[in-house]
């Protein structure tokens, strides 16, 4: 929340036990902005998430978050050619909270590769994990079980025992992936399409902070 609307809504910096005169400058919010780290962000999006009844059982799906535009002139001034934020979300598909996240400037990589070190932060967590058929590899499929994680990842139909793989799949269980989609659209409805900080590096935290801001929000209403 920006110093120019907790001016405007005295409500609120009455509720937080603030005056006007007492917030620091933008400059000075910025600056400290800049020295939280994003396993800090990390922490506090876990323990945001386990205000939630947890369950053993998440999914994983990428969006994508767009940047403000700026003006032309400030563009070719700053160099300021990130346009999109890459978001890799870890949702708790029973409470639809979000467990953990991995931002990205860029769509170069390995999603597959980044499904695991994700799994692998949440191993003690976790006895399933769902994700779509971009999320297809074997050896993937092995490391989720060498973690004790049951993947559930539909295999691509490249051969007749695909259909097999497929068929003992807990369908219920891999159905609730789509609640990925559901927070996906819940967080960009509520605080926004887009992320307003000018430089990318504040907008990895920016869309981290927005995460937790939604598990907190959905922890009240409820």
């Amino acid at each position: 929340m920006t110093v120019d609307l907790l001016q405007e809504m005295p409500q609120i910096t009455g509720e937080i036990g603030l005056d006007a005169a007492d917030l620091l400058a933008p400059s000075t919010l910025c600056k400290a902005f800049d020295r939280i780290e994003m396993r800090l962000c990390r922490v506090l999006l876990r323990q945001s998430a386990q205000q939630h009844d947890p369950s053993t059982h998440a999914a994983l799906d990428v969006t994508l978050h767009e940047r403000n535009r700026a003006s032309r002139h400030y563009c070719q001034r700053t160099n300021y050619r990130v346009k999109t934020l890459k978001v890799t979300k870890l949702v708790d598909t029973k409470p639809q909270a979000v467990l953990d996240l991995y931002c990205s400037t860029t769509r170069e990589g390995s999603d597959a590769d980044l499904c695991e070190q994700i799994a692998r932060r949440n191993a003690g967590d976790l006895r399933t994990l769902a994700a779509d058929k971009g999320y297809d590899k074997n050896v993937l499929r092995e490391r989720l079980r060498n973690l004790a994680i049951r993947p559930l990842i539909k295999h691509r139909i490249m051969a007749p025992y695909d259909h097999a793989h497929n068929a003992r799949m807990n369908e219920d269980r891999y159905a609730q992936r789509s609640m990925t989609e559901t927070v996906n659209s819940a967080v960009k409805r509520s605080l926004g399409y887009a992320v307003r900080a000018r430089t990318w590096y504040r907008g990895l935290r920016e869309v981290a902070l927005m995460c937790i801001v939604y598990n907190i929000k959905r922890s009240v209403e409820r």
